[in-house]
């Protein structure tokens, strides 16, 4: 993927807030676009809510990928992959960030504030945007896995 041509949806809960602001930060940095869906600050707010504003910018098209943050990341994953049409993973190891791009076309990357740092958060979200899906007998799986969703 260009990265220069290329657009990211972050958005996190009150867990998530200061990883998100530290990924934007990141993003800035190596001049990659993106769009900020919230939540603005620490306080209490629902996870589910700001999956969706994260995923939906990637199934309007306004974004090529979605980063969420949330104390786990889990929580984010689990929302967002009830969508159609979202491939999201919650990885906190680069081989897992690589290879969910690589052979699953994952669209969203979920991490968790409280189980990695900032440092290796971006390097999985450098390691994300990067990647590029191979296809070939993968897109085989993924169309099966969209069949799933009914």
């Amino acid at each position: 993927m260009d990265n220069n041509k290329i657009t990211i949806a972050l958005a996190a809960d009150h867990a998530g807030f200061p990883l998100k602001e530290a990924i934007a930060a990141h993003l800035a940095e190596r001049g990659i676009d993106y769009i900020d869906c919230g939540t603005d600050s620490s306080e209490s707010c629902d996870y589910p809510d700001y999956a969706v504003s994260g995923c939906s910018k990637v199934l309007d098209g306004s974004a090529d990928l979605t980063i969420l943050c949330c104390g786990t990341g889990i929580g984010m994953s689990m929302a967002a992959n009830k969508m159609r049409g979202i491939r999201a993973a919650c990885c906190s190891d680069v081989f897992s960030a690589k290879y969910t791009r690589l052979h699953n076309n994952a669209n969203v990357l979920c991490l968790g504030a409280r189980v990695v740092g900032t440092g290796l958060a971006c390097e999985l979200v450098d390691v994300f945007i990067d990647s590029d899906f191979e296809g070939g007998k993968h897109l085989r799986r993924i169309n099966m896995i969209s069949e799933l969703e009914g």
